[in-house]
């Protein structure tokens, strides 16, 4: 008996250490995951440095620090796998999106985004979100546009002048 509370107690401390580092994660009913599916999931989400895990609801409450949305507290009912984010959890959405719509198994109940609640409901949002280095290079794009369209106005009378000074050498 007293093993098997060291054991518990044991999965409450990773767990706790595995809030604490991330900011991001999903919780995921994964009712209808068929085994074979599930290394699939977790092969995918390891090659991309994510992590997958099945837990036990009353010890992932355990484990919940105490500054975590009330809200999301609610959720760790039925089978609860969690899905954690080290970084560009947008990426770990998408994946899961994806995973979910070929294989029909996987359903998002909730999850923090950036320390912030994210309800079931609003996950297709975030998956369909660009990546950061996508928004980079279209504000670069709506930076410089206007400096090259400058430019090519700038240009435009010189390429005149030189093709008129090209004309009139071949005409003498």
């Amino acid at each position: 008996m007293n093993v098997n509370r060291e054991k518990k107690e044991t999965q409450v401390r990773e767990l706790n250490a595995l809030f604490r580092k991330h900011d991001s994660f999903y919780l995921l009913d994964f009712i209808n995951l068929p085994v074979s599916k599930s290394v699939e999931l977790r092969r995918q989400l390891r090659e991309n440095s994510y992590s997958f895990k099945v837990i036990k609801n009353r010890l992932a409450l355990r484990a919940l620090k105490e500054d975590f949305p009330e809200n999301l507290k609610d959720y760790f009912r039925g089978p609860t796998a969690i899905a954690f984010a080290f970084d560009k959890p947008v990426n770990l959405a998408r994946l899961l999106k994806d995973f979910s719509a070929q294989h029909n198994v996987l359903i998002v109940k909730a999850g923090l985004l950036e320390g912030q609640f994210l309800a079931g409901e609003r996950f297709k949002e975030i998956a369909n979100l660009t990546s950061p280095e996508d928004l980079l290079a279209k504000i670069g794009f709506l930076m410089a546009f206007p400096l090259t369209k400058l430019l090519r106005t700038w240009q435009a009378p010189l390429n005149s002048l030189g093709r008129l000074l090209s004309q009139l050498k071949t005409k003498k």
